[in-house]
């Protein structure tokens, strides 16, 4: 999501003696607070997501990566590019009194900022679809569920994506001489005909968020329903991983909903509406990007770090980190097996 333009920021009084300056950007307590939340967000996620692809890319010899990893594996990639090449940039919006890397830039990162939201989202939606097939169509899809389509679903969502992204850098552009503006220049969008910018939010929220979220709900759904009707002829061990399962689904929606709901909220409001000039709806924009940030750190936690699987292969490449030796001598057991809870 695009930063507020300094001219959508209410105008403080130190601001006000300091407009074109040096000072002009910087006066606000998110010139401290920003930096700090987007930094820990930077740093757990980039923690987080070079975990899940040091353990799911370490595949076993004479061993095909299942399903589940390419698709986790797609995720990461996605969430570690968006924090390596967007996050940064984005944080520097609000400490310093100018967008200060240029015009191509400019278009470059929020172009990336949508790509890499449209992969994670597609992704997302690529997962349920897989488990939908994997618990409730177990014998039907086993031809179907192989490591070659899951290659050809993950290009197909970057290509999907890069596409869906081409009018955002059409439309970015870095503007100057605004003089109700604090800052001297920033990067912001630029629209011509405000109803070819209502036509193209209102389609990035129904095919990036509501029709992702409509797959993702009812794929997890027949899976629960699934799972309760057969819950009573299996052993406890079972029982106890169907259960997590349960509670893994409901964090993977919640998480999805949560973090990009303030985001579509604000896009939809300031595209068709009229959003307020105030204190109050400039904290909720930081909020809405942090929430957003965020969500790249949570999915490692969900998708991988639950997986007891996954927490052993994690000890074993940080023993191979520290000691510089494979546990057992035998590094190839560092690959990851499909996640159990879901099966």
């Amino acid at each position: 999501p695009s930063p507020p333009p300094p001219s959508h920021r209410p105008k403080r009084k130190e601001e006000e003696k300091t407009i074109g300056g040096v000072g002009a950007g910087v006066g606000g307590p998110e010139a401290m607070i920003v930096p700090v939340a987007f930094g820990l967000v930077f740093v757990l996620g980039l923690v987080g997501n070079g975990l899940v692809l040091a353990v799911l890319g370490r595949a076993k010899p004479g061993r095909a990566r299942s399903v589940t990893n390419v698709l986790v594996l797609n995720l990461s990639l996605a969430d570690l590019s968006f924090l390596v090449l967007c996050v940064p940039f984005q944080a520097t919006i609000y400490t310093l009194p100018e967008w200060v890397f240029g015009a191509l830039l400019c278009k470059w990162v929020h172009y990336f900022v949508t790509v890499t939201m449209l992969v994670s989202v597609f992704t997302l939606g690529a997962m349920a679809v897989d488990r939908y097939l994997a618990v409730v169509r177990a014998r039907r899809s086993q031809g179907v569920r192989n490591t070659r389509n899951a290659a050809l679903g993950v290009a197909a969502i970057w290509g999907l994506s890069l596409l869906l992204a081409v009018p955002v850098p059409w439309h970015q552009a870095l503007l100057t001489g605004v003089q109700q503006a604090p800052n001297r220049t920033f990067c912001w969008e630029q629209w011509a005909d405000r109803t070819h910018k209502q036509v193209y939010k209102a389609t990035v929220l129904v095919v990036g968020y509501l029709l992702p979220l409509a797959l993702i709900c009812c794929c997890y759904a027949k899976v629960l329903f699934h799972l309760h009707r057969k819950i009573k002829n299996i052993s406890k061990k079972s029982r106890r991983s169907k259960k997590k399962t349960a509670k893994t689904v409901m964090l993977v929606v919640a998480a999805f909903l949560l973090s990009w709901l303030p985001h579509h909220i604000i896009t939809m409001w300031v595209a068709f509406g009229n959003f307020p000039i105030t204190d109050a709806s400039f904290v909720f924009r930081i909020i809405a990007h942090c929430m957003v940030y965020g969500n790249s750190c949570i999915n490692p936690i969900i998708y991988a770090f639950l997986s007891e699987n996954f927490r052993k292969a994690c000890q074993q490449v940080f023993t191979i980190l520290t000691t510089n030796k494979c546990p057992n001598d035998d590094c190839t057991d560092a690959s990851v097996k499909p996640t159990e809870e879901y099966k």
